[in-house]
Formats: structure tokens, sequence, C-alpha cells
């Protein structure tokens, strides 16, 4: 078995594991995401994610975060886009609550792991 060429394949790895269901459940709870107790949500967000690294390992060219490659997407950067995408698919000409907790859910992950969301290689 090779290793992963890129972050993405290797995030991508992890994702059919137990693993990542339990980081996306204490994503969920610690950060105090509205739906941290719907299973199905939760279910559908890693499949999300999942299709998110998927995309990322087929084109490289693709901007799914501005100022994170495609190669280089992870894990919490998937789940985060992809919540991200489905509130914007959502949004309505008003703002609900649950959907104010979710903004501030994204937030919060953002600024818990900045790092997760630039280019690894500018650190080198």
């Amino acid at each position: 078995m090779q290793p992963p060429r890129s972050n993405a394949e290797a995030s991508l790895a992890i994702c059919s594991l137990f693993e990542s269901e339990i980081l996306l459940r204490l994503m969920m709870r610690h950060w105090q995401h509205p739906r941290a107790d719907d299973d199905d949500f939760q279910t559908q967000l890693l499949e999300a994610a999942t299709e998110v690294l998927k995309a990322a390992c087929v084109d490289q060219d693709q901007v799914f975060i501005v100022g994170l490659p495609a190669s280089a997407m992870n894990f919490v950067a998937a789940i985060w886009y992809a919540e991200n995408l489905a509130l914007e698919e959502l949004k309505t000409s008003h703002e609900t609550e649950e959907m104010a907790a979710r903004v501030k859910w994204l937030d919060s992950i953002r600024r818990a792991f900045p790092s997760c969301f630039c280019d690894p290689i500018e650190f080198e």
C-alpha cells in the first residue's frame, strides 16, 4: 500500500474509521452545535465532508476554502466546509435561531483550529 500523496488523501482515508465519527461528535458537542444530538445529521455531515475530500483528491485546482489548496484539505476543514455549504443552501430572508447557532459553531471552529484553514507549506 502506498502512502497518501496529499493531506486530502490522508484525511479521506480516515473518514471511514470510527475515529472520524468520534472527532466529529466531540467537535459538535464541545463547540455547541445545535444538532449535536442528531445522529442522522452527524452522519450526513460526515458523508458530505467525505465527498469534499474525494473532490479535493480528484481536482486539486478546485478552491474550497480561500488560502487552503485542495491538496491540503484536512478533515476539520472538510467538516467546516460541508456545514458552511449546507448553511449557504438554506439561507432565507430571515435567519432562524438554529442557523445563527450553526454560524456561531462555524466561527468557533475556525478560531479554535486556525492552522486547519491555511496552506501548511507556508509554515515550512
